[in-house]
């Protein structure tokens, strides 16, 4: 009975990382969110910064960045002086995925090859 006990727990154990994990993804998980925390690990950039360096268009762009605003993974700055200017950084929260993305971009080199072309071409 106790062998049995064990392996119950450990398989609770399992299924409550996977959890994380899944529940992680959910967040981080859609291809622009990723394509755009990547972007922003260079540092503060605005709107139309982001947009050349992704190539992704002006609503989807918004859409993402609101979401990850939202979700605490990037602040927002409005800069009022003419020409207004909106800024968009990392938070800590965002920050701290920065060596998950390193990691994601070893295996990538070591399993797929160095990526080419558009943002969008590496994230396929």
């Amino acid at each position: 009975m106790e062998r049995a006990d064990t392996h119950q727990e450990s398989t609770e154990q399992l299924s409550e990382g996977m959890c994380f994990v899944a529940k992680s993804l959910q967040q981080i998980g859609s291809e622009w969110r990723l394509i755009v925390l990547h972007d922003l690990q260079a540092g503060e950039k605005r709107f139309n910064e982001i947009k050349r360096s992704t190539d992704a268009n002006s609503r989807t762009l918004s859409r993402v960045l609101d979401d990850l605003q939202e979700m605490g993974f990037v602040t927002r700055r409005l800069e009022e002086d003419a020409p207004v200017a909106t800024y968009y950084s990392l938070t800590d929260k965002g920050v701290s995925l920065c060596p998950v993305f390193d990691a994601i971009e070893q295996w990538g080199k070591q399993w797929i090859g160095e990526p080419t072309g558009s943002a969008l071409e590496r994230a396929d």
